[in-house]
């Protein structure tokens, strides 16, 4: 693993100007239903098929995935930080750990930490969060975009939101992604208790 992480790129500076701007407000509203296509690459493994994120308020989402020819699936629960995983292991390599699944749905949900120091760049925001590891998010216009974990000065894993349809992740020590393109996003009433149970 040391050497894989060797191969991770090396951070940078945090970019722009000192800002004592508030980071802004990435909390969930309501419930949305999210219907998207989904690959995974990780060296000769490749993996692809739908999805269905149900997302509520304030903190829970339900993530159900299925392999394309039908040849099975799995679903993971997020309640906060705990990520519960069903249908076996497999599925679990293909997510990334919570904080940066909660930033492929925009949400910002890291480790709370004393140690933050931001800097803006004309309409984007970056902040530097917690010391090791760090987490680098970046906010544009349209809200949170990109958020990094950073450990021994190297950038770990990523998620990048490039727009309302496009999410990718990479965990740049594992050599893995997973690519995820948003066919429907739509706001729904809600979900019964018995949808989160487990």
């Amino acid at each position: 693993m040391a050497v894989a992480a060797g191969c991770a790129p090396r951070a940078r500076q945090l970019a722009g100007t000192p800002s004592v701007a508030r980071l802004p407000v990435t909390e969930l509203q309501g419930a949305r239903q999210i219907v998207f296509r989904w690959s995974y690459e990780e060296g000769s493994l490749h993996a692809g098929g739908e999805g269905v994120a149900s997302v509520a308020a304030p903190d829970s989402a339900r993530l159900d995935l299925f392999l394309d020819g039908g040849l099975g699936g799995g679903r993971a629960l997020l309640f906060g930080d705990s990520l519960v995983v069903l249908g076996g292991d497999g599925i679990r390599r293909f997510l990334p750990p919570p904080p940066l699944l909660w930033a492929s749905l925009g949400r910002l949900a890291v480790p709370s930490a004393a140690d933050t120091a931001a800097r803006s760049e004309g309409a984007v925001l970056r902040a530097d969060i917690g010391a090791e590891p760090r987490y680098r998010a970046t906010f544009d216009s349209t809200g949170l975009a990109r958020l990094e974990r950073i450990a021994g000065g190297r950038i770990m894993e990523w998620v990048a939101r490039t727009d309302a349809r496009n999410v990718r992740y990479v965990n740049e020590a594992a050599r893995r992604s997973l690519t995820i393109v948003i066919t429907r996003n739509e706001a729904v009433e809600g979900f019964d208790a018995s949808f989160w149970d487990h």
